[in-house]
């Protein structure tokens, strides 16, 4: 049985900056705190030896993983999946989250936010999100042994994750918040989250 570990990049703006909806088309580096953030991630995940690296082609994404597996000699190399990019958030890429809100309104936004419902201009889809997480699944389920796998991600495709696994915890938050990680078990007879949204201490 595989243990998959789908880490959300780290922050990409700092205190006192304006903060935007950031989606596939606006590929920001990591900030200052975001490299704390992978950095606090590498010193967690230290003594675990990663058979597979995943990132998506952003660099905020390639950054966080490249610097979790920096820590360690025998680290496979990254490699980029297309699927893994952030969402086009359309009209609201790049702007500020009031000016969102006064958009698609709170009640859009909190669907998005509990069932991954997507607000009206956003450029999405879901379906093909999906297959893409089942696809990734299946092919964790065939590495030999007890593998572990990272993947580095966004928030607006990590929320799919948890729509194709055989078993989640009740009550899951969907939303994957910067610098934190989900753990599940992946076999080829069954998938269950164990944990979602944890940060190292």
């Amino acid at each position: 049985m595989a243990r998959l570990f789908v880490v959300r990049h780290g922050n990409t703006f700092d205190a006192g900056d304006v903060v935007t909806r950031v989606g596939g088309r606006t590929d920001l580096p990591l900030s200052n705190s975001g490299r704390g953030q992978a950095a606090r991630l590498a010193a967690h995940f230290a003594k675990t030896a990663f058979a597979a690296a995943l990132a998506s082609p952003l660099e905020r994404t390639r950054a966080t993983a490249r610097t979790i597996l920096s820590v360690r000699t025998d680290a496979p190399a990254l490699l980029v999946r297309a699927f893994l990019r952030e969402i086009d958030y359309g009209p609201d890429e790049n702007q500020p989250e009031e000016a969102v809100v006064a958009r698609l309104g709170e009640v859009a936004l909190k669907a998005w936010d509990s069932d991954g419902i997507v607000p009206e201009g956003w450029l999405v889809e879901p379906a093909a999100i999906r297959d893409g997480w089942r696809a990734l699944l299946g092919e964790i389920a065939a590495l030999p042994g007890e593998a572990n796998v990272l993947v580095v991600t966004s928030n607006g495709t990590a929320r799919f994750l948890p729509d194709v696994v055989d078993e989640k915890p009740a009550g899951l938050d969907r939303k994957l918040k910067t610098g934190a990680w989900g753990e599940m078990f992946v076999a080829p007879a069954a998938s269950r989250i164990v944990a979602w949204n944890l940060r190292p201490a």
